[in-house]
C-alpha cells in the first residue's frame, strides 16, 4: 500500500506545477492579500478536485445526463477566465473591492478557488485519466485507488500551501513593477487557456457536427 500512497502523493504535487490558471491566481493572491488569502483559495480548489476524484472513482452514471451541459461548462469557464484575463491585463495591478466581513471574504476567496479549478473541463479528464491509468495498467484494487487519489488529493493541498506561504514570504521581492508585470502575465495565461477551452471543447465540436 505504500507505493500507491507515495505515487498518489507525487501525482498531486506534479499536477500543481503545471503553471495552469490555478497556480498563477494562487501565487498573485498570496502576494496581494496574504497567506490566509491565499489558503482559502487551496481549500475551494482542494474542494473541486475532491468532487472530481469522487466522480473518477465512483463513475459519472449519477450524475443526470444534460444535453449540452459539458459545452455549457465549458462557454461559461471560457467566459470566466477571459473575464479574469482581461481584468489582469487592462487594469495591471487590480485591486478588486473584497467583502469586508470574514464570512464574505471567506466566500469570496473558496469560491474563486473552486470555479478556476472546476470551471476548466481539462481538470476533470485529468482526475478520470489517473483513475483509468491505475485501474487498467497498474491493476490497483479499489483500496489502493482510494488510497492513491486520496494521497493525490493530499499532495494537492500541501503543495499549493507551500506556494501560498511562500509566495507571501518573497512578498518583498515584488515592486510595482514586478507585480505589474507578472499580473499581466497572468492574464494572458487566463486568456489562453480560455481559448484553449474555447477551441477544443466548443469550436471543433461544433465543426464536426457542422461538417465544416
Amino acid at each position: 500500500m505504500f507505493l500507491p500512497l507515495l505515487y498518489g502523493f507525487l501525482v498531486g504535487v506534479a499536477l500543481c506545477l503545471t503553471f495552469g490558471t490555478v497556480f498563477f491566481a494562487l501565487i498573485q493572491n498570496s502576494v496581494d492579500n496574504g497567506f490566509r488569502s491565499g489558503m482559502k483559495i487551496v481549500f475551494g480548489v482542494v474542494a473541486g478536485d475532491a468532487i472530481f476524484i469522487l466522480a473518477a472513482l465512483l463513475g459519472t452514471s449519477f450524475i443526470p445526463k444534460v444535453q449540452g451541459f459539458e459545452h455549457l461548462m465549458a462557454f461559461v469557464g471560457v467566459l470566466f477566465l477571459t473575464a479574469m484575463g482581461l481584468v489582469n491585463i487592462l487594469r495591471g495591478t487590480p485591486r478588486l473591492a473584497y467583502p469586508k466581513t470574514r464570512f464574505g471574504n471567506a466566500v469570496y476567496y473558496v469560491t474563486t478557488g473552486f470555479f478556476l479549478n472546476a470551471l476548466n473541463p481539462v481538470n476533470f479528464i485529468s482526475w478520470v485519466t489517473i483513475v483509468a491509468y491505475i485501474r487498467s495498467h497498474l491493476h490497483y484494487d479499489v483500496a489502493q485507488q482510494y488510497g492513491f487519489m486520496g494521497a493525490s488529493l493530499l499532495g494537492v493541498f500541501v503543495t499549493e500551501m507551500a506556494l501560498a506561504y511562500y509566495a507571501n514570504r518573497l512578498k518583498r521581492l515584488f515592486t510595482p513593477r514586478v507585480v505589474t508585470i507578472f499580473n499581466r502575465t497572468t492574464g494572458f495565461v487566463f486568456l489562453i487557456v480560455a481559448a484553449q477551452i474555447a477551441y477544443t471543447r466548443l469550436y471543433e465540436p461544433v465543426s464536426r457536427m457542422m461538417d465544416w
